[in-house]
């Protein structure tokens, strides 16, 4: 089944959404950090992880294996339930980092992906969790390619046994949701503005007020 996890670093977010009961983790990145000014980045870390019960991905801004590594471990030690997103770098310090963080305990979702062969890397080297761009990977090539790598990266790991889970993100739209679900991801991560749209329908609305119009109908003749 594919789990919903929240993409956003906004507490009000976290708190008005995990009231839905659907949130099952959460992803962040630098990008997303940068939209709460005035915070300090640890502090604020430290109460997304308190309200969240799943998986919280944590982006290392690194790019060389020394500061990934020693960024990473710092992240792990705020709290159990951190995932240190790990970039897929060009030059493959990235997975090596990801190989050693993975022996030390340190769970990894390694980040920024575009194709099947850099998921078989990720997975190859023993991440936790990877992450597989669906809107930016749609953006270059088009919308069935784009499905066509999701679908077979999880065919892939499921037929090679590997542990990792595919995260799917860079959404734009409720749409997308629709289009990824048949993929069957283990996650797709959603940002609070695309969650929000999602229990609208037109037509559910129009029916609701069908119901409700009937029922003061029926109230108005019922035998008292």
């Amino acid at each position: 089944m594919t789990e919903i996890f929240l993409d956003t670093a906004n507490l009000k977010d976290i708190e008005e959404l995990k009231r839905w009961g659907v949130i099952r983790g959460l992803t962040t990145n630098q990008k997303i950090f940068s939209l709460e000014k005035g915070i300090n980045f640890e502090q604020h870390a430290k109460k997304i992880l308190s309200m969240i019960d799943g998986p919280v991905s944590l982006e290392v801004p690194s790019n060389k294996i020394d500061d990934v590594i020693k960024d990473a471990r710092k992240l792990a030690k705020l709290a159990k339930n951190v995932v240190v997103k790990v970039p897929m770098l060009p030059d493959g310090c990235g997975l090596e980092a990801t190989k050693i963080l993975e022996s030390e305990g340190v769970k990894t979702n390694v980040t920024a992906m575009m194709s099947l062969s850099q998921a078989f890397l990720a997975a190859s080297a023993g991440a936790s969790y990877m992450s597989l761009f669906y809107g930016r990977i749609r953006d270059y090539s088009t919308q069935e390619h784009a499905l066509d790598i999701v679908a077979l990266t999880r065919q892939m790991i499921d037929d090679s046994g590997f542990k990792t889970k595919l995260i799917i993100g860079s959404l734009r739209n409720p749409g997308d949701v629709e289009q990824l679900i048949p993929c069957n991801p283990h996650i797709i991560t959603i940002p609070p503005s695309i969650l929000r749209q999602m229990p609208f329908h037109r037509r559910t609305v129009e029916t609701l007020e069908e119901f409700d119009k009937a029922w003061e109908e029926f109230r108005k003749y019922e035998k008292k």
